[in-house]
């Protein structure tokens, strides 16, 4: 990682040697939150993921980039919504002034921020400035440990119905029981995660569920949490900084969205080991991991399999007696950094409050949230 700390080391002296002084002199001296701002700005160059409009009909790319610049403040400063944070630019000549407009009359409306957030999510702006980020920063380095985990995004709208689209069967309904006499039923189809292994990477995204519906899922706790809305699933390498991500349906299972989130991570970076917990426990996700040239660490789920589960019990039971540990056990407490990164994107960066509604604007929200944390990681790393 000493390459990496030499590359952030100089953007860090270059914005604390130059950026911070001269914004100072013109403004207010900067704050911690503005000097977090500044920092994250300056490292994932938002403005120049934007197309030049210049010759063009519509509103001037100036305003656009201020706009951008500031949905990456409403993430930092985890503004609720559009409307508060149009109103905490209006009374902060700081933040106003880092993000682009010099007066409050340059602040455009609250219908023109929709329309740019609707545009940005069309072009999936903060997906291609994360991908952008983490292939700078990371492209090059060998990384230890990726985890994957997924997080329960709730949200406000109705989930749509699982199995009719417009008064039409989706997925029918399997029968139930033994077949009748004489009856002879298809072969089962493969599942999702079988026909993954013979799925580009764009066919698998294709093929994912991505509409608000009913989820479920177990806490650390052994308690069963219900929401309606989404699925962030995340690939958070050591440091705790998230390199790809995948949103979809609640009821998605998170094994089903193993093998695209490692496609995708694979693309980006190089790392070693495969963290992933019990959910993940299935012989393809493996597979494909090794295939990869990667180790997976997968913690065994035993189901309904009783000897297996009095077997782990007992192993573990025999680790703590004798206070040994194995080599694989140290490494799969790394995945906690996948957890912790699920935290600060909830308690810190708005992931947790999502008010727009539909995947593609979802999906716009909860990635501005992904960038800003993957950038405040890096930049963590040297400050």
């Amino acid at each position: 990682m000493s390459q990496l700390t030499n590359k952030l080391s100089e953007y860090w002296n270059t914005i604390q040697g130059s950026l911070f002084p001269w914004i100072e002199e013109e403004l207010d001296p900067l704050t911690e939150k503005q000097q977090q701002l500044v920092t994250i700005l300056e490292l994932v160059r938002i403005e120049s993921f934007l197309p030049d409009r210049r010759g063009y009909e519509g509103r001037p790319r100036k305003t656009r980039v201020a706009i951008a610049r500031s949905f990456v403040a409403k993430m930092v400063y985890n503004v609720n919504t559009g409307t508060m944070l149009i109103e905490r630019l209006k009374t902060d000549k700081s933040l106003r002034r880092i993000c682009g407009w010099e007066t409050r009359t340059q602040i455009p409306s609250e219908s023109t921020f929709s329309r740019a957030f609707a545009d940005f999510a069309d072009t999936n702006l903060p997906q291609r400035v994360h991908e952008a980020l983490i292939k700078k920063t990371l492209g090059d380095e060998i990384i230890s440990h990726n985890s994957r985990d997924s997080t329960a995004i709730e949200a406000r709208e109705k989930p749509k119905k699982t199995h009719r689209e417009n008064g039409v069967d989706v997925i029918p309904p399997k029968k139930k029981g033994r077949p009748k006499k004489g009856e002879v039923r298809p072969s089962p189809e493969p599942t999702r995660i079988e026909k993954q292994l013979n799925m580009s990477l764009d066919e698998m995204l294709d093929d994912l569920p991505k509409r608000c519906d009913k989820g479920a899922k177990k806490d650390s706790k052994g308690n069963t949490m219900y929401w309606n809305g989404y699925k962030l699933h995340l690939d958070t390498v050591d440091g705790g900084i998230p390199v790809s991500a995948i949103v979809t349906s609640a009821s998605v299972h998170d094994s089903q969205v193993a093998i695209p989130l490692a496609c995708l991570t694979e693309e980006r970076i190089i790392n070693l080991y495969d963290l992933m917990d019990s959910a993940y426990d299935v012989p393809a996700i493996a597979k494909h991991s090794r295939s990869l040239n990667h180790v997976p660490l997968i913690d065994k789920n035993p189901r309904r399999n009783k000897d297996l589960k009095e077997r782990i019990a007992a192993e573990s039971k025999a680790k703590k007696t004798l206070n040994f540990t194995i080599a694989e056990d140290v490494r799969y407490k790394e995945r906690s950094t996948a957890e912790r990164a699920n935290s600060r994107l909830k308690d810190e960066f708005g992931v947790n409050m999502v008010r727009v509604r539909g995947h593609v604007k979802v999906a716009c929200h909860l990635l501005f949230g992904v960038l800003v944390l993957a950038a405040d990681q890096l930049m963590k790393l040297v400050t």
